[in-house]
């Protein structure tokens, strides 16, 4: 596996689980560190989708593998 895809699978994991934060309990993570609306809070939510964005497009090119 690239160190690209090990670190975007460690950014959806570290966002999935600061989701959770704020489901379960109100509590944003990111934002208790970076501060509310910060530049660097939105820089670590852009991280994490584009991220989110490059495992998805790994997952149609396997889709595409396996239908071929």
């Amino acid at each position: 596996m690239s160190p690209l895809k090990i670190a975007t699978l460690v950014l959806l994991a570290i966002g999935g689980l600061n989701w959770g934060l704020v489901g379960l309990f109100g509590f944003d993570l990111v934002a208790a560190i970076f501060g509310a609306g910060s530049v660097l809070s939105r820089l670590v939510y852009v991280v994490v989708a584009l991220s989110a964005l490059h495992q998805l497009a790994g997952l149609r090119q396997i889709g595409r593998a396996h239908s071929a």
